[in-house]
């Protein structure tokens, strides 16, 4: 099976700049290394992704996938080949942060609640570094003091594509624990 790998970030982007730039080639890098693309399947990143996708020779049917925010969906960009309209608004950014992993472009608020979710959720999170936003922010830091993973634990920053496959198809495999819910610690053994 085809692991699912999100591409966040910015909802509107500058056509041909550094953020459309790296969103559309790492959308073509993950369908070029067996991955699907998936993210909340509007504008900006998310279309470059995907549209990067597309532009992949081993894209086939099947290969975009978004989750929109709305019941409605016509909502998605052009390029997602399987859309799913989640109805859930903002709060379909937990559905968006649980893929196998998550790449960040940039991105404002909606982004950064999306990395803080793929972190609780224990996801791999890799950002660009060379772009304003989030991504660039937080990439290189470890977002709190939970201890996720017994190894080198934190959001992977990379200037490129292949930068970012390199981490993937190298870490992928390693944040294979799944969110289980919040528990309460029993203090009384």
């Amino acid at each position: 099976m085809r692991k699912l790998v999100s591409v966040i970030g910015d909802a509107v982007i500058e056509k041909d700049g550094d953020k459309f730039k790296a969103a559309f080639a790492t959308g073509k890098a993950l369908v070029d290394h067996g991955y699907r693309v998936q993210s909340g399947g509007m504008g900006g990143v998310m279309e470059a992704a995907f549209m990067g996708a597309r532009a992949s020779e081993k894209y086939r049917e099947g290969d975009t996938v978004a989750l929109v925010p709305s019941f409605d969906a016509n909502e998605a960009n052009k390029y997602a080949d399987i859309v799913i309209p989640t109805g859930l608004d903002m709060m379909r950014n937990a559905l968006v942060a649980n893929a196998s992993a998550v790449i960040a472009v940039g991105g404002g608020a909606g982004t950064l609640s999306e990395m803080a979710l793929a972190w609780s959720l224990k996801r791999l999170i890799i950002a660009f570094r060379n772009v304003d936003g989030w991504s660039g922010k937080l990439a290189d830091t470890r977002l709190d003091h939970r201890i996720r993973y017994p190894f080198e634990d934190k959001v992977f920053g990379v200037n490129t594509a292949e930068e970012a496959m390199a981490i993937l198809n190298e870490k992928i495999d390693l944040f294979n624990e799944y969110h289980k819910g919040i528990r309460l610690l029993d203090l009384n053994g």
